[in-house]
């Protein structure tokens, strides 16, 4: 190898170690967050971190997953007289010393292979602490070539995993029993290596060990929004993921092992391994630990991330994972992209609310940018040269908020309810706002102002207030009809469902008489719908048309949802929507005519990200459009942003912020709002 090579190989061999190091503090700060129960991580970090709870989620379902293969396999293996577990790439795991306090290693034998460099640290770690010298045998022999620790249930071995020849060697000398049987484990290893040299380590251990379960930790997905986001993290740090271009998602990997020598293979992605197989009391328990409002990027790593089991032999066959059920779900798609375009004017927030003042007049108000967050609003403007921003003031009295709603009122100005600071301090109050009646609500763009001036007054209301709340909706309904409980013609606001500080998910429908300022009892009829939050409402002949959402147990829906106005109060009715949209969350929506268009938003479908889905109100059919962002000069995330139909007149949507926190690889927000044509949605 020439002197260069060495050195850009050393180099990616480096940064691959470092990513061990990163993981191991991860791995710790869940741990003492008691997302589950290791007392042996601290010892292998040098100063503990306290991550955000979506990174503490994230290694708790890594780790859960991991946990789940390995007991299931040495409950296979009880009643054998040996059995190991072979680690590839094991950094500074601590699963041997795991099991081992645990007393679940009888007649089995732990074997971790890494590199050199990691092999001694990890090796001066362990026979300096009395912790986890205590769990090894009372004498050890000195290190003997690879051999770094070498105790009658655990071995540690300094080898590159790539070289099979050397390991095979090297694990032959350290005592693995070829016939006995073996879980090998890979936790996000393999896929750094080039893929021909990680296919030869697949196919190498099927053919090393007849019985044997391979399980297998990694990413998948790289084309979507995050994908690529999370692609871009990995190459920063000189840690390609190398599988992610042959074998980009779960079909995939399967045919890949099956192809290497192993006979049986199931993959999950993450989502399906905790919904399908975390009980609900344990999901119940952990998503209670702390204070969490990140379920778009949760959902979406953990689309991003697999386990996988593939099986030689009968024996172990018993031990792979459960497969997932398929989804029932059958969407029809359109073969026509909707295109979407770029707009010349810099925005960007998430957890921002809208409404159209007037055709091409937008109000923003709240959300998070990476400048931080603060009391924000702004009015977009659509001129003779295109969209331009301009502030608002003042803004203080609308204090910080996301995740809040802004609705426009019949006749002048809008309503800013509810939404949150952080997850523990919901807005409380109801805020009006209109513009300056002394001037235009907006100044035309010829003139060049750059602000705007608005009037915010609290609104003092009567009536028993519901609960704060953000994640919810608010649309206008009316009542034409007289009855003894309120008279004719009476506007309302409409708020349903949403989160609350005590991440209690709310099912609840309060009206707010507009013109009275009264909170008001209304008789509602029908079955009440489940309790949802980041759903999405919209005025719909005097009532309602609610679409989606996030479910109390965490699981996105996809029903659609009419409250129509009756003699005496409203009613709820159920559409029975065919085929059945693909549930989703976090997305926006708008009426036009008879067809409800919904647009973007999380879902827990493996194909793609959701783009357009249209519903038609009165034929109870939808179609699912996906989008042309090829025009789009960076990844657009569609979630916990917001949207405006600017024009009644023209079928395009203005897509305004969203983005989010995307795991551990950084922040990333829309730089700049899209249009959406509609016209091949519309027909």
């Amino acid at each position: 190898m020439k002197p260069a090579t060495h050195r850009q190989k050393k180099k990616k061999d480096t940064a691959v170690q470092v990513t061990n190091d990163s993981s191991v503090v991860s791995k710790e700060s869940a741990a003492a967050r008691c997302y589950f129960n290791d007392v042996f991580l601290q010892h292998f970090v040098c100063r503990a971190v306290r991550r955000a709870p979506l990174i503490n989620r994230g290694y708790y379902v890594r780790w859960k997953a991991v946990d789940h293969c390995v007991r299931m396999f040495l409950h296979i293996t009880e009643k054998c007289s040996q059995r190991q577990i072979l680690s590839l790439g094991a950094g500074f795991d601590s699963l041997y010393f795991r099991l081992r306090a645990d007393e679940t290693l009888d007649r089995a034998a732990v074997f971790e292979v890494d590199f050199l460099d990691v092999a001694r640290r990890k090796a001066a770690l362990i026979t300096s602490n009395t912790t986890l010298r205590g769990l090894l045998d009372s004498r050890l022999p000195p290190p003997a070539g690879p051999v770094h620790v070498r105790s009658s249930q655990y071995r540690l071995l300094g080898v590159d995993v790539r070289e099979e020849s050397q390991v095979e060697e090297a694990l032959g000398a350290a005592g693995l029993d070829r016939a006995a049987p073996t879980l090998i484990l890979s936790e996000v290893v393999l896929t750094y290596m080039e893929t021909q040299r990680s296919d030869a380590v697949i196919s190498w251990a099927a053919k090393l060990l007849p019985q044997s379960l391979f399980v297998m930790y990694e990413q998948i997905q790289p084309h979507d929004p995050f994908g690529r986001i999370m692609q871009e993290h990995f190459l920063k740090l000189n840690s390609t993921l190398h599988a992610l271009r042959h074998y980009p998602d779960a079909s995939a990997q399967r045919r890949r092992f099956l192809d290497k020598g192993w006979e049986q293979c199931v993959c999950l992605d993450m989502n399906e391994f905790y919904f399908g197989l975390v009980p609900e009391e344990e999901r119940s328990r952990v998503e209670s630990l702390e204070p969490f409002d990140e379920y778009e990027e949760w959902h979406q790593k953990c689309s991003h991330y697999f386990i996988l089991t593939a099986s030689r032999g009968s024996l172990v066959d018993q031990a792979l994972l459960a497969p997932a059920s398929a989804l029932s779900i059958s969407p029809s798609w359109s073969p026509t992209a909707l295109s979407v375009h770029a707009v010349p004017v810099w925005v960007e927030g998430l957890g921002m609310a809208s409404t159209s003042l007037s055709p091409g007049k937008v109000l923003l108000t709240g959300g998070s940018s990476r400048r931080g967050r603060w009391p924000m609003a702004s009015v977009l403007i659509r001129g003779q040269e295109g969209w331009r921003s301009i502030s608002v003031e003042p803004v203080e009295d609308l204090g910080v908020r996301l995740y809040h709603t802004v609705t426009c009122l019949p006749g002048r100005g809008a309503v800013v309810y509810g939404g949150r600071s952080s997850p523990l301090n919901p807005i409380r109050g109801l805020f009006k706002v209109t513009f300056d009646p002394c001037g235009p609500p907006c100044p035309p763009e010829s003139e060049g102002q750059d602000s705007v001036k608005v009037c915010v007054e609290q609104m003092v209301c009567t009536g028993d207030p519901p609960p704060p709340r953000w994640r919810h909706t608010a649309a206008i309904t009316s009542h034409k009809e007289n009855s003894c409980c309120f008279s004719a013609g009476r506007d309302f606001l409409f708020v349903f469902g949403g989160q609350n500080q005590s991440e209690a998910v709310l099912g609840d429908g309060c009206f707010l008489s507009v013109d009275q300022q009264h909170w008001t009892e209304m008789p509602v009829e029908g079955a009440a719908p489940p309790a949802r939050h980041s759903h999405s409402a919209c005025s719909y002949q005097g009532g309602v048309v609610v679409f989606g959402g996030l479910g109390g147990e965490g699981v996105p829906l996809g029903d659609t949802l009419v409250l129509r106005p009756t003699e005496r109060g409203f009613c709820w009715e159920r559409m029975d929507v065919r085929p059945p949209p693909v549930p989703r969350y976090s997305h926006c929506a708008h009426l036009t005519g008879e067809k409800l268009i919904v647009v973007g938003g999380v879902w827990l479908h493996s194909d793609g990200v959701p783009g357009v889905v249209v519903v038609d109100i009165t034929a109870c059919s939808s179609v699912e459009f996906s989008l042309d962002t090829t025009s789009v000069p960076w990844p657009l995330m569609l979630h916990s942003f917001c949207c405006e139909l600017t024009d009644p007149e023209e079928p395009v949507l203005l897509l305004i912020g969203g983005g989010g926190n995307c795991f551990s690889f950084g922040t990333h927000l829309n730089p700049q709002p899209v249009t959406m044509e509609l016209g091949a949605a519309l027909g």
